[in-house]
C-alpha cells in the first residue's frame, strides 16, 4: 500500500518509510492513498478473533511491507494479558479492552488497563516493538520527539524505555498535567528518556514538535521521527479497538453501532472515522470537547478557528486542553475529495494564526454523511456525570470519559448500541474524583506513592530553536 500526504508535495511512501518519519517531507500527514474496506461477509468472518488475530487482520491491511509472519509476531508479543490486563475487570477476566454495559444499549470500552492506565497504550507498545524491528532491520537509530497534554507522553515512555536505538525527548505543558501523570512521566530514569517540560499549553509543545519535524536537514541529520497521533502506525492501531467493541456489543451483521469518543488531538476518534471508512457499521461518531470546543464549534458551524495560548483554557480534563488538532487535518483531507490544493489553502490558513469557514460550503453538508456530530462539556457537566454514574452503575469513570458519556447522552438513539470510550482510569485525576465523590479513587497495585519518587525534567522555553539544541547536545 502506498502513503500519501494530505498537502499533496510529497512523494507517496510504504508503512515501514512513514513509521519512523512522523510528518511527511511537505508538513502533511500519511494517509493510505485508499482505505481499504471489509465486506460485510469479511467483516463478519472476523466476529469471535482474539484481540491479536483481530489487530492483525486490521493492520495487515495497512502495512503490507512487513512479511505476515513479521508483523503477527510483533503483534502477538504487544497484545497480551500480561501487559493489558493490570487493571479494574480486566484483570479478572483476562481479556483485552473489556466492554462494560451500563445499561441496555449503553456501554464503556475500556482502554486504560495497560502499563500507564490510559487508552494510549493501546498502540503505543505497539508502536515501540515496530520502532525496534524497523530499526533492526535497518541499523539506523531513530530520536523521537513528542508533545504530550498527559497520556502519550507516559505511555510512550513506558512502551520506549530500554529500547534498541530509540532515545525519546517528550514535551508536556510545565505544570498543566495532574500531579499522577507528572509522575509518571518524570520520575522515569531511563538514560534513553528525557522529558521537557515547556513554558505555555499542550498546543505550545505541539508547535515546536512540528516546527522541528519540518526543518528537514535537521530531522535528517539527528533522524527525528515522533510518536503522536500525526504517526500514522499510531492511528491505525487505534482502529483495531473499534472492531474489538463493534463485536462486542452486536450480535449479527449489519447492525450498526455509535461510538463516543473524548476528543482533543482528533487522532482516537479519527481511528474511529476510518474504522468506518473501512465498512465497520458505525451509526454516529460522537465528538465530546471540553471547554475547549474548537472541534465542536466546527462540527455545529463549520468554522475551524483555533486558539492562542491565552485563549486555551486549562481544564479538570488536562488530556483535552488543545486547540490545535493535528489529525482534524486527516479528516478534512477526505471531506473535501481528498483535495491536496484545498488542504494547503485551508492549513495556509491555520498556520497563519487565522481560521478557515466552510460553512457556505458543498463541503459542510457533507460532514453528516460521515456520521459526526458533537457536543461539549464543562466542569460542573463532568462533576454531575461522575456522580450519577458512580450512582446509579457503581462505576467511576474518569474526567474525559465524563465528558464522552454526557455528550453521548445527548445523541443516543433508540435501537442503536451506544459505545463510550473510557479513555483513562480516575486514579490520574485525583482532585477531580474527590471533588465529585468526596473520596479518593482505587489505585492499582504498584502505583501507590508515584508522586514521592524523584522526578528528573528540564524546564524550558516554548522554543525550536532552544529545542534542536538540546536534542543535539544529548544525542551522543
Amino acid at each position: 500500500m502506498n502513503y500519501v500526504s494530505t498537502r499533496g508535495k510529497a512523494a507517496p511512501m510504504h508503512f515501514l518509510d512513514i513509521l519512523l518519519g512522523g510528518l511527511m517531507e511537505d508538513g502533511g500527514l500519511a494517509m493510505p492513498e485508499s482505505y481499504p474496506r471489509f465486506t460485510p461477509e469479511e467483516l463478519e468472518s472476523l466476529r469471535g478473533l482474539s484481540y491479536p488475530e483481530l489487530a492483525f487482520a486490521v493492520l495487515s491491511r495497512f502495512a503490507d511491507d512487513i512479511p505476515a509472519d513479521d508483523l503477527r509476531a510483533l503483534i502477538n508479543r504487544t497484545y497480551t494479558a500480561q501487559v493489558y490486563c493490570n487493571a479494574r475487570d480486566a484483570a479478572k477476566t483476562g481479556e483485552i479492552t473489556p466492554v462494560t454495559t451500563l445499561e441496555p444499549g449503553l456501554h464503556l470500552l475500556e482502554l486504560s488497563n495497560g502499563p500507564t492506565l490510559a487508552f494510549k497504550d493501546m498502540a503505543m507498545q505497539l508502536l515501540g516493538n515496530l520502532f525496534e524491528y524497523a530499526l533492526d532491520k535497518t541499523g539506523q537509530s531513530l530520536n523521537i520527539l513528542g508533545a504530550t497534554s498527559g497520556d502519550t507522553g507516559s505511555a510512550a515512555e513506558y512502551a520506549m524505555r530500554g529500547k534498541r536505538g530509540v532515545r525519546v525527548f517528550m514535551l508536556s505543558p510545565d505544570g498543566r498535567m495532574s500531579p499522577f501523570q507528572r509522575a509518571q512521566m518524570y520520575s522515569l530514569q531511563d538514560a534513553n528518556i528525557f522529558n521537557i517540560a515547556v513554558r505555555g499549553m499542550f498546543d505550545d509543545a505541539q508547535d515546536v514538535v512540528k516546527a522541528v519535524s519540518n526543518d528537514l536537514a535537521f530531522k535528517r541529520k539527528f533522524a527525528i521521527g515522533t510518536v503522536n497521533s500525526i504517526n500514522w502506525a499510531r492511528v491505525s492501531a487505534q482502529v483495531v479497538y473499534y472492531f474489538k467493541a463493534y463485536f462486542a456489543v452486536t450480535k449479527a451483521a449489519g447492525e450498526e453501532v455509535s461510538f463516543a469518543v473524548p476528543s482533543g488531538n482528533f487522532g482516537n476518534i479519527c481511528a474511529g472515522h476510518i474504522a468506518r471508512m473501512m465498512g465497520l457499521p458505525i451509526r454516529k461518531l460522537v465528538l465530546a470537547t471540553n471547554e475547549n470546543d474548537v472541534l465542536d464549534e466546527f462540527f455545529r458551524t463549520g468554522v475551524y478557528r483555533p486558539r492562542g495560548t491565552a485563549e486555551t483554557h486549562a481544564t479538570s480534563s488536562p488530556s483535552m486542553d488543545i486547540s490545535k488538532a493535528s489529525n482534524f487535518e486527516r479528516f478534512v483531507f477526505d471531506l473535501v475529495g481528498r483535495d491536496a490544493d484545498v488542504v494547503r489553502d485551508l492549513w495556509a490558513k491555520v498556520d497563519a494564526g487565522g481560521a478557515f469557514d466552510l460553512s457556505a460550503t458543498p463541503y459542510f453538508s457533507k460532514i453528516a454523511g460521515y456520521g459526526f456530530v458533537s457536543g461539549s462539556s464543562s466542569h460542573a457537566d463532568r462533576l454531575a456525570t461522575i456522580r450519577a454514574t458512580a450512582e446509579r452503575y457503581a462505576v467511576t469513570v474518569d474526567p474525559h470519559t465524563a465528558d464522552a458519556l454526557k455528550v453521548a447522552a445527548e445523541h443516543r438513539e433508540a435501537g442503536i448500541p451506544m459505545v463510550v470510550l473510557e479513555t483513562a482510569l480516575p486514579a490520574k485525576f485525583e482532585e477531580t474524583i474527590q471533588e465529585a465523590l468526596g473520596r479518593q479513587p482505587a489505585r492499582p497495585a504498584g502505583y501507590e506513592g508515584i508522586e514521592a519518587l524523584p522526578q528528573r525534567v528540564e524546564v524550558m522555553d516554548a522554543d525550536a530553536a532552544a529545542i534542536k539544541a538540546f536534542i543535539a547536545a544529548h544525542v551522543g
